[in-house]
């Protein structure tokens, strides 16, 4: 069995998913590279496909109608054979020497018959504008050189949260809860780490600068503009992760506390860019999403208001505004665009 499957969802990708391919090729037959096609129309395919005939048993080239990110990555999950499983973005890359450095590690713990459910390492971010790298690391946050458990985290700062670039989940985690993300939809990253969380009993973190996060392109779905002009879908996709936990009902005091924050910064990332747009329509958006918490589960609503934004982002006042202006440029921070 294949120590590591990285799905590698590819649209329209031709001109920049050889650098994402070759970051792995070197770690060898432990990896198994799924480029999932997503229904392109320039000559993704025929790449993955000139890959595949090149490296047999090691890079798989799969095809789809169009579907969107969180479809391909469900193809890449279902096809993949690993024990672990991570995605890695077209336009992105790992440092190699850090990922033959994590699936080394990951060997061993398989060798010995200890299960860990999820590795942690740090991502960076690199931005084409301003040629500056960022590193996000877990220092604070995470033991390092042992097999640890949520009762063991320490505190997670603004930059720490777990998020697609810093996580691998043991395959059959994900398969257990059951991971579906929903086609033709941004940010379904949330969800794939979100989901998983209750199902992780076990934790590795690696002080390696593993995943590189390119940004900066004016299309990237992380882009302001963009963000705004795709409101809606974060609002759908904040809506899911309301549905998927009961979180008072999490036993785990550090694991329902960290979910509650990551569900508080989704609704503060959703309310900052309502408020921004400052539209009688956008306006009675954010107020009917705080409506949807408190009625699909006041308890958890509860819980959101606890946090320190949470009240601040339901404020109608003009003093209100300003607290929720100043939520957006902690959302910058959370995520990187500055």
């Amino acid at each position: 069995m294949k120590i590591l499957s990285v799905g590698i969802p590819c649209y329209n990708s031709a001109e920049y998913m050889r650098r994402a391919i070759d970051s792995i090729i070197p770690c060898g037959e432990d990896v198994e590279i799924i480029v999932v096609d997503d229904g392109s129309s320039d000559d993704t395919f025929k790449i993955g496909k000139e890959y595949e005939e090149k490296y047999p048993g090691i890079v798989k080239a799969v095809t789809q109608p169009n579907g969107g990110h969180g479809s391909a990555v469900n193809t890449g999950l279902y096809n993949a054979t690993g024990m672990y499983y991570k995605v890695l973005d077209s336009d992105d890359w790992f440092d190699t020497r850090a990922l033959c450095v994590m699936i080394n590690t990951i060997r061993h713990f398989c060798d010995n018959g200890t299960k860990v459910d999820m590795f942690i390492a740090n991502y960076v971010y690199e931005n084409q504008n301003t040629g500056r790298q960022k590193v996000i690391n877990y220092r604070s946050a995470m033991p390092e050189q042992k097999v640890f458990t949520w009762a063991d985290m320490g505190h997670f700062k603004v930059s720490q949260n777990i998020l697609m670039h810093s996580v691998i989940y043991r395959t059959d985690v994900l398969r257990e809860c059951g991971l579906e993300l929903p086609k033709h939809t941004f940010y379904v990253d949330n969800i794939f780490v979100y989901t998983p969380l209750p199902y992780v009993h076990t934790i590795y973190y690696l002080d390696i600068d593993l995943y590189r996060y390119y940004i900066g392109r004016t299309d990237q779905s992380v882009n302001e503009d963009i963000m705004q002009k795709r409101i809606d879908q974060q609002i759908k996709i904040t809506k899911i992760m309301i549905d998927a936990h009961d979180l008072p009902s999490i036993k785990d005091d550090k694991l329902r506390k960290y979910m509650t924050k990551y569900l508080t910064m989704m609704m503060t990332v959703s309310s900052v860019f309502l408020v921004r747009e400052n539209t009688k329509e956008s306006l009675e958006k954010r107020d009917e999403l705080w409506k949807y918490l408190r009625t699909s589960s006041p308890e958890t609503a509860k819980l959101v208001n606890k946090c320190l934004l949470g009240r601040p982002m339901q404020m109608k006042s003009y003093a209100g505004r300003k607290i929720i202006i100043y939520g957006y440029r902690l959302s910058r921070r959370i995520y990187g665009f500055s």
